[in-house]
C-alpha cells in the first residue's frame, strides 16, 4: 500500500462526543498493530515515510495506525478546549484500539510517540487501568521524556495557537519551517512533503471546527490544520502543576514494562541529554539513539531515523 486509508473512531467527552480521524496502512487483517502518535501541533501523516518502511519490513503483515490526535488534521475540535489534554488523548487512543480490535483481534501491540505522542504512549504503557486489548510490546519515545526543559516549553508557547493565513502551500511550509528547523535537514520535497498535510483550506472547516471531507489543498488561502484552542491548556499549566505532572510521569515510565526504545535528536532542547541518561537506568531502560545534527524532534524521514525504529520493532 503506497497511500494510507482515512477511517474515524468515536471517542467519549462529556459534551457529547467527538470523531478522531486515524490513517491507516497496511493489512487490515493484521494482528501486528503499531500506532504512531504525532506531536502537539502534528498529525497522522508525519509518519508516511516511516509506515511504509514498517509496512514493507513485515512483508505487509502489519497494521500501522496513525490517528490525528483530536483537534488536529481530519480529527474533530472539542467544544471545551480544557479538554486538550493527556488523560482525553490516552481514552481516545484506547477506544481506537477497541475499535481496531473489534474489527481484527490484536495479538501484538507497539506504541510509537513523537513528543506529546510519546507522552500519550507512557500513560497507554504505564498505566495498568487501562482496558488495552494487548500489553504494550514495545515502545518507541521520540525525543522525549517525563522531565521537559522548561525552555523548549516556551519556545513552542510563542507559536502555538498562531495557525496564520497563506496564500499558497509553499507560503506555509517555509512559514512552518521557520519554527521547526531543528528538526533537522530535509531536502525542499521532503519538508513539502510533511507541510502539505499540515495546512488546510481556510473553508475546509464546518462553523464548530469539525472536519470537511479532505479538499484540495491547492485551494487558498491556507490556515494550519489545528484547532488553536489547544493552547488555552497548554497556557495555563503553573509551575506546581508541571512539577506534579512531571512526578506522575516518571511513576508512569518506572511502571513500564514494555520493551522500550529512547530516539533523541542530539540538540535537543526538550529532552535533556542527562534526562535521557536517567531514562536509561530506571523503568523499562530504554535503549538510547542519538541522531546528531537534529534537535526537538526527529521525523523518521532520513533513512537512519526511520531504520532505527523499524530494527527496533522487528529485528530485537
Amino acid at each position: 500500500m503506497t497511500e494510507p486509508t482515512l477511517s474515524f473512531a468515536d471517542c467519549a467527552d462529556a459534551q457529547g462526543g467527538h470523531r478522531m480521524a486515524y490513517w491507516q496502512w497496511g493489512d487490515s487483517d493484521s494482528a501486528h498493530v503499531v500506532l504512531c502518535v504525532h506531536g502537539l501541533t502534528r498529525q497522522g501523516r508525519d509518519f508516511d515515510v516511516l509506515a511504509r518502511d514498517l509496512v514493507e519490513r513485515a512483508n505487509g503483515d502489519v497494521r500501522v495506525v496513525c490517528p490525528d490526535v483530536v483537534g488536529r488534521g481530519q480529527s474533530d475540535w472539542l467544544r471545551d478546549p480544557l479538554g486538550y489534554q493527556l488523560p482525553l488523548y490516552a481514552l481516545d487512543m484506547v477506544a481506537l484500539l477497541a475499535r481496531l480490535h473489534s474489527e481484527r483481534a490484536i495479538e501484538s501491540l507497539d506504541h510509537v510517540g513523537t513528543s506529546m505522542g510519546g507522552l500519550i504512549g507512557l500513560l497507554v504503557a504505564g498505566h495498568r487501568g487501562l482496558p488495552l486489548p494487548s500489553p504494550v510490546r514495545r515502545l518507541v519515545l521520540n525525543d522525549v521524556g517525563p522531565t521537559i526543559d522548561a525552555a523548549a516549553l516556551q519556545r513552542i508557547g510563542s507559536y502555538l495557537g498562531n495557525v496564520g493565513r497563506f496564500a499558497t502551500l509553499q507560503e506555509a511550509a517555509d512559514a512552518m519551517w521557520q519554527v521547526s528547523q531543528s528538526f533537522g535537514p530535509h531536502t525542499s520535497a521532503e519538508w513539502l512533503a510533511l507541510s502539505e498535510p499540515m495546512v488546510a483550506s481556510a473553508s475546509q472547516r464546518t462553523s464548530d471546527g469539525s472536519a470537511k471531507t479532505p479538499g484540495d489543498v491547492n485551494q487558498g488561502p491556507f490556515v494550519l490544520h489545528y484547532d488553536p484552542a489547544i493552547a488555552v491548556p497548554f497556557r495555563a499549566i503553573t509551575a506546581e502543576a508541571a512539577a506534579q505532572g512531571e512526578a506522575v510521569m516518571w511513576a508512569l515510565y518506572d511502571a513500564v514494562t514494555a520493551q522500550t526504545l529512547l530516539t533523541r535528536g542530539a540538540q535537543s532542547d526538550l529532552l535533556s541529554a542527562a534526562t535521557a541518561q536517567a531514562m536509561t537506568h530506571r523503568g523499562p531502560r530504554a535503549r538510547l539513539v542519538e541522531f546528531q545534527g537534529v534537535g526537538h524532534a526527529p521525523t523518521f524521514v532520513a533513512p537512519a531515523q526511520s531504520a532505527a525504529v523499524v530494527s527496533f520493532l522487528f529485528d530485537q
